[in-house]
């Protein structure tokens, strides 16, 4: 039993009326749509993985009524895959939530349980323990996806070898990581006397200086990810500024120096 029983949700009825609404619907055009009738698992695969990147740009931007709209295409996605499965006596949506609450109280146990926690890096601790018993991986780093963007995984193994305490101590120590493999890619990297780079080498200390850069961001809090993320949105703004100012002034920006098109670049830095 949780040790703090939770606010009565006064719009409880109202969302579960709003569940069964969507669910009632996917039954409705499973049974009558072409389009739907057609559809696996396979081919909305893709189809998830773009709605859920559409939900990440909506949360950068801080846009919350596209949050609201992206939130509901992936929820629709997730009734999707459940009555498939329910198709084949797999399993249902039932199942799926009865399993992940089920999955959330074995996982709490500082709320359901006895155990006693004094922050909360000790729940991420208890987390990913707990867990590693539950999958049977004989890894600490099994769970971590093969198919995740390089840099998420980076950020992942980083964060699972942390649950178990393989971990630095202290930010500083992270730093002097970083200063050394960024002293290793560039004695790999820098070319002299003529000397062909190793291109190999160099690729590899590369890996080491972004996966130690990876490694500070998590330290203090940064998620390199969406700290990469804005920076490219900020880059496509102000280029998108350099293409337009440039061509009110009637230039072609293939026709432009870099000089010239620098001059745009300070502006849109400004706005």
């Amino acid at each position: 039993m949780a040790k703090i029983k939770a606010k009565k949700d006064k719009n409880r009825e109202a969302k579960l009326a709003a569940f069964d609404r969507l669910l009632t619907i996917m039954d409705e055009l499973r049974e009558n749509c072409p389009w739907d009738r057609k559809q696996t698992m396979e081919s909305l695969r893709h189809l998830t993985i773009e709605e859920t990147y559409e939900l990440s740009d909506a949360i950068i931007e801080n846009d919350m009524e596209e949050i609201k709209k992206e939130l509901g295409d992936i929820t629709l996605h997730m009734i999707f895959y459940a009555r498939i499965a329910s198709e084949s006596n797999q399993f249902d949506m039932g199942d799926v939530l009865n399993a992940v609450s089920e999955k959330l109280i074995r996982r709490h146990p500082h709320i359901y349980g006895d155990t006693v926690v004094e922050n909360e890096e000790e729940v991420k601790q208890n987390w990913e323990k707990i867990k590693l018993r539950e999958k049977g991986n004989k890894s600490v780093l099994g769970g971590v996806p093969g198919s995740l963007p390089a840099l998420v995984k980076a950020m992942r193994i980083q964060e699972k070898a942390r649950g178990v305490g393989f971990d630095w101590e202290k930010k500083e120590q992270v730093w002097k990581k970083v200063e050394e493999e960024m002293s290793e890619f560039e004695a790999e990297h820098k070319v002299k006397n003529g000397k062909p780079l190793n291109q190999q080498k160099a690729q590899e200390e590369f890996g080491d200086l972004l996966f130690s850069l990876i490694n500070y961001a998590r330290f203090i809090g940064i998620n390199p990810e969406e700290a990469l993320e804005k920076t490219n949105k900020k880059f496509i703004r102000r280029f998108n500024f350099l293409e337009t100012a440039s061509r009110q002034d009637g230039k072609n920006i293939a026709d432009m120096t870099l000089s010239e098109m620098d001059e745009y670049w300070e502006r849109a830095k400004k706005l």
